[in-house]
């Protein structure tokens, strides 16, 4: 599985909080955490100050409190906890996959459990609430979609074509239907 990582494992880039202005940069890559640094400043003792980087094994990282605190403060406890994990060998590999794939997977859950993976980040929020899970998810459990549900289906948006119950869909698509004639009828007048 290690295969299948790239050589940057986790890229970050923010400024220091308030008053700071200086700017930082974080990569994980797989032997290595390298962290830089711009200052930004308009006092005299830093106009001459050049970018920093400081590169440490991912071992020599894990044993130094001073620049954990520094990525803590800068990029977040959550950071700081997810770089912990890649520097001791424990990598996400769900996180890595492309959205495509993600969804075909996806498309074959239970509604409860999209439900709990919606929950879990923002990356999975968006995909359980994305159009083409919810249409994959359609196609799956009623197999051919006639354009006129198509149609209605993007209209409307897939999720909520998948949760409207069968007859206010057939509504739907008669008052459709209807309109269509209405207005047909209405131009060779």
């Amino acid at each position: 599985m290690a295969s299948l990582l790239t050589d940057t494992l986790f890229e970050a880039r923010g400024q220091a909080p308030a008053p700071s202005k200086d700017f930082y940069q974080l990569l994980v890559t797989k032997t290595e955490v390298i962290f830089r640094w711009w200052k930004i400043s308009l006092r005299s003792e830093f106009r001459e100050a050049r970018p920093g980087e400081l590169r440490e094994t991912h071992d020599d990282f894990l044993d130094d409190p001073s620049l954990q605190i520094q990525i803590a403060i800068v990029f977040g406890a959550d950071t700081l906890d997810h770089i912990f994990n890649m520097c001791r060998g424990n990598y996400d590999f769900l996180v890595r996959l492309p959205d495509p794939l993600l969804l075909y997977i996806m498309s074959y859950l239970d509604l409860e459990d999209i439900a709990r993976l919606s929950q879990v980040s923002h990356r999975f929020e968006t995909l359980c609430n994305s159009d083409k899970l919810w249409e994959m998810i359609v196609q799956n459990l009623s197999g051919k979609i006639t354009t006129e549900m198509r149609s209605l289906a993007q209209e409307v948006g897939w999720k909520q074509f998948f949760f409207t119950n069968k007859i206010q869909l057939q509504l739907q698509l008669r008052r459709r239907r209807q309109m269509k004639t209405e207005s047909s009828d209405s131009l060779s007048d």
